[in-house]
């Protein structure tokens, strides 16, 4: 074992290093030789002896070879893909530290990606870390001719062959080894992504946690001729508590799973779930919050931050099948939804119209198309509320939302990356964060949920941007000049 600091450092070198801190992946981070090395599986506080594996301009990684003084907060992993599949980082600590991991890497990110002086305090934890998630998606494949079931190795198109997965529900894992036997035994293909053959690809399954109903999913390249029925009876039997059983064909060979037609093989073509005292309806394309005992946490901490009176207007961006929507919409706001999947649009209408709610409206449109048309109109909401993608807000929602100069704007980020990007664009625009909280809707990943409010009451620069929007006299201010820039650079249009 080499420890002269002084070599530089080269692959296959061993160094012994103490674990200083974390990387948004929840790597250990340790310095050698003045480089940051990353090391999987690593826990701030540990000294190992690391073997060096990859060095570039940019980084360096490393495995560890031999942990000489572990951590408290290290445990036993329980699951034995662990590290194999992807589906978890976090199961090597105590739930404490994946927590503190959790808040600190938002925080980083806020400081060194948006450059804030802004901090977020609290992450609301989750009272179960198993079991807890309300849907799966099972990539379907084949190993020594028989077909398998489980997730893909991280970014790769290695299928790892996984029986149950202790973040599904139970009843993911029975609906996955009855539809493996049901293959095996009328000998249907699976799909072959390489060739581009074959038949089954996903097993989606999603549970109502509250209201007991359950949906399966399976997606195939084309129909399945007479054993479709045979195929829900054997779902049916092996899981009698599902409701809806259906078959999406999806030929297109890109990686979005519920693509192209559905049909429904037994039951109902949508569940019901309960959150926040209200019930909604889901299709299998509606995007739904998967922890919902998180969810409902996140939601009271969005509607506390955009604080709508009776009468005001409130807009609520990407808002899926109408979840936020209709909390915001109990204190008697108006709230205005928008949302690109028609069959979300189609779940959010039914389900204000369910939950009698006559003062919220849905647009079926790109949030940013949205955003500005609403702005044209001349609609001035006391309060936006956007929950995007991991990928953001694109520069045209965030000009959009600024040129309705809400007094308030709540994000809700799945991404700290992401948010802390987005967070610097409004801080420039006149919006600051004035409040935000963490909430670990993911137990067991790297993953977090976040949300913030942004304020432009004590902002002097907003009153001014505001008295030129309303006297339609807008001049070249550098907040709005930095967004047109960063839509010209990202998306090619002004």
């Amino acid at each position: 074992m080499n420890n002269n600091e002084e070599l530089p450092l080269q692959k296959n070198q061993i160094r012994r290093a103490v674990i200083e801190g974390w990387s948004s992946e929840a790597q250990g981070v340790c310095r050698i030789g003045g480089r940051a090395v990353f090391v999987k599986g690593a826990i701030p506080g540990e000294t190992w002896d690391v073997r060096i594996l990859k060095v570039t301009a940019g980084a360096v990684w490393a495995r560890g070879e031999t942990l000489l003084a572990p951590s408290p907060s290290r445990r036993v992993p329980d699951c034995p893909h662990f590290g194999v599949c992807g589906g978890c980082d976090t199961r090597h600590m105590t739930y404490d530290e994946e927590l503190r991991f959790k808040l600190r890497r938002v925080n980083d990110a806020l400081s060194h990606i948006g450059r804030l002086d802004f901090r977020i305090e609290t992450i609301l934890g989750a009272q179960q870390t198993d079991r807890c998630r309300a849907k799966c998606i099972f990539a379907v494949g084949e190993r020594n001719g028989a077909p398998v079931t489980g997730f893909y190795r991280p970014r790769s198109h290695d299928l790892i062959p996984v029986e149950d997965c202790l973040l599904q529900p139970e009843l993911a894992s029975r609906a996955a080894s009855a539809l493996r036997a049901f293959l095996q035994k009328h000998r249907i293909p699976v799909w072959d992504e390489a060739r581009g053959k074959g038949l089954v690809r996903h097993l989606f399954v999603r549970a109502g946690l509250r209201t007991g109903q359950a949906q399966c999913v399976v997606v195939s390249a084309a129909g399945l001729g007479g054993c479709e029925q045979a195929l829900a009876q054997e779902l049916r039997r092996a899981c009698p508590e599902l409701t809806s059983i259906a078959l999406c064909i999806n030929p297109d060979p890109g990686n979005v799973v519920l693509n192209g037609t559905f049909r429904t093989l037994w039951g109902t073509d949508c569940i019901t779930e309960q959150l926040c005292s209200h019930r909604f309806e889901l299709a299998p394309q509606a995007f739904f919050q998967i922890n919902p005992p998180q969810a409902e946490r996140l939601y009271e901490k969005a509607v506390e931050y955009a604080a709508p009176q009776p009468g005001d207007t409130v807009l609520d961006l990407y808002c899926g099948a109408g979840s936020i929507s209709l909390c915001l919409a109990d204190t008697g706001c108006e709230v205005i939804g928008a949302e690109v999947v028609p069959e979300a649009v189609e779940n959010a209408r039914r389900n204000a119209a369910a939950n009698g709610m006559e003062h919220v409206r849905f647009l079926l449109g790109d949030a940013g198309e949205a955003a500005a048309e609403l702005a044209k109109r001349g609609v001035r909401p006391a309060a936006v509320v956007v929950d995007p993608p991991r990928k953001g807000l694109s520069g045209q929602v965030i000009e959009s939302v600024v040129q309705m100069q809400p007094a308030r704007v709540v994000y809700v980020s799945c991404d700290p990356g992401t948010l802390a990007r987005d967070l610097r664009l409004f801080d420039e625009a006149g919006y600051h964060p004035a409040a935000g909280t963490a909430v670990d809707m993911f137990p067991r990943t790297r993953h977090v949920e976040t949300v913030v409010l942004l304020s432009r009451e004590t902002n002097p620069l907003t009153v001014e941007v505001r008295m030129e929007v309303e006297t339609g006299e807008v001049k070249e201010h550098p907040t709005y000049k930095r967004i047109q820039e960063y839509v010209q650079e990202k998306y090619g249009f002004k």
